[in-house]
């Protein structure tokens, strides 16, 4: 059983993968047959896995501890199998296995070697953490790696000849076993003993006899042996350095140039010889590397014998030095040859060799710049031709990365580096003509290093073009990027041995540590990287642990270099280099643990034409070099014999081939730039598919849309959904691409225009299968949609290319990104939607498999959020899909046809419960807590299927009773699951899953204290028996304590046990539950005579229940989290609200029966709500659902009423008014807070509307709560100049009510062009006119006469004639703004006012007039209100009231000029508006009129008495005759004063206004 789960784990990824291919095959399967069956089958293969994933992992839970011992017994098997083949080895009897050769199976050796080393890093880490899970596994993975080790071993010992080499393979192979034995028996001791110094001692030393018998298993191969005695022979031959005293020379100085240089160009040669070997048959490695020790032989005599030739000590130390610098490089070179030739395919493997050569090279360089005296200039071309030549090799196939760049830093660097190279080339030509020896070296340095970092990037680009070609196959980034960890492993070393080198100087010294700390600061961070994406615990923790190690290394290293800088003596170099010896051993580790096969990237394979396409750069470079070379050759016979004119003309011929190979190559790089041609070629293809679709669209319009008869309904609208899904995986990688990733552009971009073909012809058909007209075109549109948003992608991407510095084009291809997301989604939901109609589930099964196998793929993205946020989704997700199950036993009896819709929904819940799952099990703590949520999650999937499966085929045959029996069945089984998962999730975390459930139980509550609100204010909540709100009012107030405590212990669980958190949630969940149970029996109890009152206290525990919420969702969210995080400080202010709120509570409870003051109490607590919204209202997150503009308009009206009623409220100083008042508040606010910030963050929003919303909602709840400030101050202290501040308060809040009308009308959209047009300007102020005409006849609606004592007055009917008038003329303005509006919208239609205007001063004239007049109307209309509120109220005289009337008629004749200007004078909208200007016009001479004659009778009845003293008689005559005086004077300034403000007027009228009235 264990061996067969162990190879079911390694089958289910190739499996999964299998699957993901064949899906994304099917598409482009032009075989109807074919493609049905691959479809089918592709199913049933992802179906079958998933079974076969949650059967293994029961089985590895069953026998996971027999693991370590079957590894055992698997590794002892090998060595016998090991030792019989060595008995027959030695007879001759060993023969090869078919397709075993001798090159494939030393290579296959050599590969393995390194994932046994990989493996066992891993097994060492396993057993030394204590985790025995993964340390079984990590042993199963060392035998099988040992296991091909040994197959590969026997393979390599039949195809030898000779038979001791052979015995001595397998000789060397068993080793291996037998210490792999000893080293998995040790782990599966230390896991007893997990922190024991003396068992990971032991396991340490076990560990590096394996790693040491590896090594000797691969230097038995052929080649490697050879490669090792030319490395003895260089280590033997370098020997003659060490000597104190050199021999005596036994050549002049002349000859033992000569001799130098002639045997550095022949070890140069060699080392280029041993580069190109590696690459080919293990014997002309052997060969090749026989040679280079021959002439590095030869080279090193040399050498010596310059030394002798020096004239001073120091000049030999040096020249010695460089001689051991060459031998040191000669060394690296064979050993990465070495390298290279057992594991061709490692990463970076070709880099190093090459960089090794060029190593080699450069020391020659320096060593012969140093030694030979020369003719001018000719050591300076010498070391230039041997550079060139070095860097030839990277134009020999380059299928793999030469360095980091992208395509367009290989552009810029060809840019550059040609610029260089063709100022050098000019300088060479002028310093040759000169005779400038220095200047003439500098150049032809300098143009060495330009054609070096001309080829660079050559290669490099040459590689990304190869890779991009569609018929390449492109490489998977892996967990580690195993090039960067080789390249940092090489620099440090290298750095290091500059460190403790004795001849390194002070500034080589800093220059070998900044390069330490750069590449040990990179190694950290790709660590703390990878231990974030994987979901192997025990390789987090040994990233983790590896990078500590690497940073606390190199922190005592720079301590030493910095004590070595101070003072370079040999004590602290020795210090040096001891510290040096920790770094290079923990890097090394950490190399060979990221070399292990589960995190290694997929190199890519370049294909026969994408090697096509590198030629002609690869031809241009060549061609370069090819010619540089010549020139410098030719330059240096010029430098010494400069009036040569025949060499003259050869330089000249060179340098003309030089500058047109590198513009060849320039265009050659430029032409090829990865995924243009693709793009070109899916943008036409696309395009034909959208003609064809336009074409198939006006058949269906024509009713001439030819059915498919040669496919089933089911099989076309398969074909479309696996097309549209394959579309819609490829929408990230094209945009990743597209922004960076140049490489992979043109593979995305030909798969995504190869789906479309088929798309469209499937799309065609599924419409033409469709017999409603509706359902045709609603397919062809929105497949065109799709095609026309993925031709808008495919010219963004093209334009972007891959470029990250193109930044301009990011934005537009994030937009087409998501155009397409939003088109896939729209078709998905179509064809769901008829599949499920038709009970086709396939496609449900196929997502639910999808989604449960995702769960278990690599490596799951880095989570963002913690194991709590994704628990609490897990828990609204579960919990969606067992109440659908629930509703599907319902339906399955009532209403088949709706089980689509719901096997839908169940569907979508779980791939996002999948997804959530897979992050949650990677964030949990402990690990086997993820595995079971994954299990527990897997296993729901199942369920799921079948309950989908069964709801398909009840939908087939609604009738069938045995159906019905397993679906109601199936949806139990789905319950049980589901709460199998909410079990799981609590095992990880209780306390926050108590927080979970309990903060649904809250939401639970306050929707039902909202219901019970809506039985209040209906005026039928009453008591069951007959009691008093007295017999409650204790209950109530131990209740809330008890809460208070409950409180406490959730804020202080939140820094204690998950224990402790669960007992405080469930105790304040039950204990709000009691508490609104007592306040709803007190609130019925005062019966419902009195519905405010009720409201009022209901309100007041809906705001407790409410601070609840908020306070457990700040607990879980702070669970576990240091004191100093932000979680904590969001606790603390949670935890004020809700004592604010049990606070505010207890003051209502004991003001409810005192009707003084709780209309009083119910304003405060309204105020504090109002404030608690606002602060929700203010934080930054995004609603969960949007709302239309429309809906934000009609929230805004009930503040419209509520100000009202606040304002009546502060006049009158009722209670009973208050508590409406109150209630009637906080739902007004409270509704437009929450509805301005759903229509804010509409996507269609624009950024400005937005905050222009989100500001005056802010202003207008501000508004609002100063104005109920203000009432609560007058209802404490009623004084006139309190009430006279109402007025101006409200008319603050109506203005920000105003501003918030317009904006929302703004979002709505319109046909106007440029939102700054004065036309556009003046359609707003119209409505805005209207809009606040609108509230001020709702605010004279709520107007009432004032009560007087009772006596004999005949005005109040005139106070009645007032409102009705002031009513009249506010819903004949509003209809007279409205009017306007339609005549100005005519006028654009006619086109006699443009919505850009030809003539912007005319026009803005025109609209000036409009938008003054429009505004004056409500401003008078306005004002009218107030004097007609005033009047009522005994507050005015009936003078401003008829000068209101007055106004409102003479500013309406404005708006009626205003709009009569340019219309057409037969018009309906000019008839109409006519019509609604005359109404105004009646309405306010019947209230002038009304207002006159009420002042003419009061003045008739206003009787003076007459007082009959004498005194007192003159007196009064005086006081009446002083009164005329000063109404005379005042009635001359009142005349003045209007005639001037008129003249102001005038002038600011437009033309057409003053030529009109004149």
């Amino acid at each position: 059983l264990h061996p067969a789960s162990s190879g079911t784990q390694h089958g289910l990824s190739p499996g999964s993968k299998m699957v993901t291919s064949a899906k994304s095959t099917v598409p482009t399967v032009t075989d109807q047959a074919a493609a049905m069956q691959l479809g089918q089958c592709a199913k049933n293969l992802a179906t079958c896995l998933a079974e076969l994933r949650t059967a293994a992992q029961k089985a590895h839970e069953a026998c996971g501890p027999l693991e370590i011992d079957s590894a055992l017994n698997a590794v002892q098997s090998l060595k016998n199998e090991l030792q019989d083949a060595k008995m027959a080895a030695l007879d001759g009897q060993l023969k090869p296995l078919p397709g075993d050769s001798l090159e494939k199976c030393a290579q296959e050796l050599g590969s393995t070697s390194k994932a046994v080393g990989s493996s066992m890093a891993q097994l060492l880490t396993c057993a030394a953490q204590g985790n025995e899970h993964y340390t079984g596994v990590a042993a199963r993975e060392t035998a099988q790696a040992l296991r091909t080790l040994a197959q590969a071993a026997r393979g390599v010992a039949a195809c030898t000849a000779e038979r001791s080499s052979a015995a001595a393979m397998l000789d060397s192979a068993s080793h291996v076993m037998e210490g792999s034995t000893l080293l998995i028996h040790e782990a599966h001791q230390a896991l007893s003993c997990p922190g024991d110094a003396e068992s990971q001692q032991r396991l340490a030393q076990v560990a590096k006899a394996v790693s040491h018998s590896l090594n000797n298993c691969v230097n038995c191969l052929p080649g490697q042996k050879d490669v090792d005695m030319a490395l003895r022979s260089i280590g033997e031959t370098s020997k003659k350095l060490l000597v104190e005293n050199l021999p005596p020379c036994s050549k002049s100085f002349q000859e033992a140039q000569t001799e130098l240089n002639h045997t550095a160009a022949e070890l140069n040669h060699s080392a280029g010889e041993v580069v190109h070997s590696s690459r080919r048959t293990s014997s002309q490695l052997a060969a090749a590397s026989g040679k280079f020790s021959q002439d590095f032989d030869e080279f090193l005599d040399a050498g010596i014998e310059m030394a002798g030739h020096t004239q001073s000590k120091d000049d030999q130390i040096q020249v010695i030095g460089n001689l051991k610098n060459i031998s040191m490089a000669s060394s690296k070179l064979l050993l990465a040859a070495k390298s290279l030739s057992v594991d061709p395919g490692a990463a970076n493997a070709k880099n190093l060799l090459a960089a090794a050569a060029r190593a080699v090279t450069e020391s020659i360089n320096q060593l012969i710049t140093l030694c030979t005296q020369q003719a001018p200039g000719q050591k300076e071309c010498g070391n230039a031709l041997r550079e060139l030549e070095a860097v030839r090799g990277m134009l020999d196939n380059p299928s793999e990365p030469v360095n980091d760049l992208s395509y367009f830093d290989c552009i810029e660097s060809v840019m550059e580096n040609s610029k260089v190279l063709g100022e050098s080339m000019a300088g060479i030509s002028q310093h040759c003509k000169t005779g400038d020896v220095p200047a003439f070296g500098d150049c032809v340095a300098t143009a060495s290093k330009a054609l070096c970092g001309l080829t660079e990037a050559a290669g490099q680009a040459s590689y990304l073009v190869g890779v991009s070609d569609p018929n390449s196959q492109s490489g998977h980034q892996g967990l580690v990027d195993p090039i960067q960890f080789a390249k940092a492993n090489q620099a440090i070393q290298m750095a290091c041995q500059s460190l403790v080198d004795p001849g390194s100087s002070p500034s080589q010294v800093l220059s070998a540590a900044t390069i330490v700390a750069k590449h040990t600061s990179a190694l950290c961070n790709a660590c703390r990287l990878a231990s974030s994406r994987t979901a192997n615990p025990v390789a987090r923790r040994h990233f983790v642990q590896s990078a500590k190690e690497v940073a606390n290394t190199t922190a005592n290293l720079v301590k030493t270099i910095k004590a070595l800088d101070g003072d370079f003596s040999d004590e602290n170099r020795e210090r040096c280099r001891v510290a040096t010896m920790p770094l290079i051993e923990a890097v090394e580790n950490l190399s060979t643990f990221a070399s292990n096969p589960e995190f290694a990237s997929i190199p890519a394979q370049i294909s026969n034409e994408g090697s096509a396409a590198q030629e002609p750069i690869l031809r241009s470079a060549r061609s370069m070099l090819d010619s540089s070379a010549q020139l410098l050759e030719t330059a240096r016979s010029l430098i010494i014999n400069p009036k040569d004119p025949p060499t003259w003309s050869i330089l000249a011929g060179h340098s003309r081939t030089v500058s047109d190979s590198i513009k060849s190559l320039i265009t050659a790089i430029r032409d090829k730039a990865p995924g243009q041609r693709e793009c070109d070629h899916s943008i036409d293809s696309i395009n034909k598919g959208i003609r064809d679709i336009e074409q198939a669209s006006l058949a269906a319009v024509g009713q001439s849309l030819p059915c498919r008869d040669d496919i089933s309904l089911e099989a076309v609208q398969e074909q479309v959904t696996s097309a549209v899904q394959e579309i819609g995986h490829l929408i990230e990688p094209i945009t990743t691409a597209a922004r960076g990733e140049a490489a992979q552009l043109g593979h995305k971009v030909s798969q995504l225009a190869s789906y479309f073909e088929p798309l469209i012809v499937a799309s065609v058909g599924l419409a033409s299968k469709h017999m409603d007209h509706q359902q045709q075109m609603n397919i062809l549109d929105q497949t065109k949609t799709l095609a026309e948003s993925s031709l808008q992608m495919l010219y963004a991407a093209k334009e972007g290319g891959g470029n990250p510095k193109a930044a301009h084009t990011h934005d537009a291809i994030a937009e087409a990104a998501q155009l397409m997301r939003e088109a896939v989604d729209d078709i998905m939901v179509t064809l769901n939607e008829a599949a499920s109609e038709g009970g086709m589930v396939g496609g449900m099964v196929e997502s639910i498999a999808e989604a449960m196998g995702r769960m278990d793929e690599g490596t799951p993205p880095e989570p963002e959020g913690t194991f709590v946020d994704y628990q609490t989704t897990m828990v609204k997700f579960s919990k969606a899909i067992a109440i659908t199950a629930q509703e599907m036993m319902t339906k399955s009896v009532t209403c088949q046809e709706e089980l689509g819709g719901l096997a839908s929904q169940v569907t979508l819940d779980y791939s996002q419960l999948a997804r959530q799952g897979r992050l949650a099990a990677a964030t949990a703590e402990p690990e086997e807590v993820g595995v079971q949520i994954k299990g527990r999650v897997q296993e729901l999937g199942h369920g799921c299927i079948y309950l989908v499966q069964k709801a398909g085929a009840l939908q087939m045959s609604p009738m069938d009773s045995f159906t019905k029996r397993e679906l109601i069945e199936c949806a139990r089984a789905v319950t049980e699951k589901v709460s199998m998962v909410l079990s799981a999730l609590q095992a990880g975390n209780k306390g926050t899953q108590a927080c979970i459930t309990a903060a649904s139980s809250v939401s639970g509550i306050i929707a039902d204290l909202d219901t019970t609100i809506m039985f209040a204010s209906a005026g039928t909540l009453n008591a069951e028996n007959e009691e008093s709100f007295a017999d409650h009012r204790e209950n109530i107030l131990k209740t809330a304590k008890a809460l208070v405590e409950d409180t406490k212990l959730l804020v202080a669980g939140a820094a204690s046990s998950q224990d402790k958190l669960a007992q405080a949630a469930q105790s304040s969940a039950k204990t709000i539950t009691q508490l609104t149970d007592v306040v709803k029996l007190g609130a019925a109890s005062m019966g419902s005579d009195d519905p405010e009152t009720q409201v009022v206290l209901i309100n007041a525990v809906r705001d407790v229940a409410k601070a609840l919420a908020e306070l457990i969702g700040a607990t879980k969210c702070a669970a576990g989290k240091a004191a100093d995080d932000p979680s904590m400080y969001q606790l603390k202010s949670a935890a004020k609200v809700m004592v604010t709120n049990v606070t505010s509570l207890l003051k209502t409870v004991k003001a409810v029966e005192d009707e003084a003051t709780r209309g009083t109490r119910a304003l405060e607590a309204s105020i504090e709500f109002i404030r608690q919204e606002l602060s929700v209202f203010q934080a930054k997150d995004t609603p969960e659902k949007f709302a239309p503009p429309e809906e934000l308009i009609r929230m805004t009206k009930g503040i419209t009423v509520a100000t009202a009623k606040a304002v009546a409220v502060g006049n009158s100083g009722q209670q009973e008014d208050a508590i409406s008042t109150a209630n009637l508040s906080r739902k007004a606010i409270s509704d437009m807070l929450v509805t301005c910030k759903q229509a804010a963050f509409h996507p269609e929003v624009a950024e400005d509307m937005k905050t222009k919303a989100l500001l005056y909602s802010q202003e207008c709840a501000n508004g609002y709560i100063d104005l109920l400030e203000h009432v609560l101050l007058v209802l404490q202290k009623p004084a006139a100049e309190h009430r006279q501040q109402l007025a101006v308060l409200s008319k603050k809040v109506a203005s920000s009510v105003t501003e918030l009308v317009q904006t929302a009308e703004a979002m709505k959209g319109s046909e106007w062009v440029d939102p700054e047009d004065p036309t556009v300007v003046a359609e707003t102020e119209l409505l805005g006119a209207a809009a606040s005409i609108e509230a001020a006849a709702k605010k004279l609606e709520q107007l009432k006469p004032r009560a007087k004592p009772k006596q004999a007055d005949e005005s109040l009917d005139f106070e009645e004639q007032i409102l009705e008038a002031a009513k009249s003329i506010a819903a004949a303005t509003s209809a007279l703004v409205k009017s306007a509006s339609a005549a100005q919208r005519e006028l654009v239609a006619q086109g006699k006012v443009g919505s850009i205007p030809a003539n912007a001063v005319d026009d803005g004239q025109w609209s000036q007039g409009l938008i003054s007049a429009a505004r004056m109307v409500a401003a008078a209309t306005s004002s009218l209100c107030e004097a007609a509120n005033a009047s009522v109220q005994g507050h005015a005289s009936e003078e401003k009231l008829i000068s209101s009337a007055k106004q409102v008629a003479a500013s309406t004749a404005q708006l009626l000029v205003a709009c009569k200007v340019k219309a057409d004078q037969d018009s309906e909208a000019v008839r109409r508006l006519q019509t609604a200007g005359n109404a105004v016009k009646r309405a306010s001479d019947n209230l002038v009129k009304a207002a006159q004659k009420a002042a003419f009778d009061k003045a008739e009845d206003d009787g003076v008495v007459v007082k009959t003293k004498f005194v007192g008689g003159i007196a009064q005559i005086i006081a009446a005759q002083e009164e005329m005086l000063r109404k005379e004077r005042e009635l001359e300034e009142a005349r003045k004063k209007l005639a001037h403000i008129r003249q102001q007027q005038y002038k600011f009228l437009p033309s057409e206004l003053r030529e009109d009235q004149s």
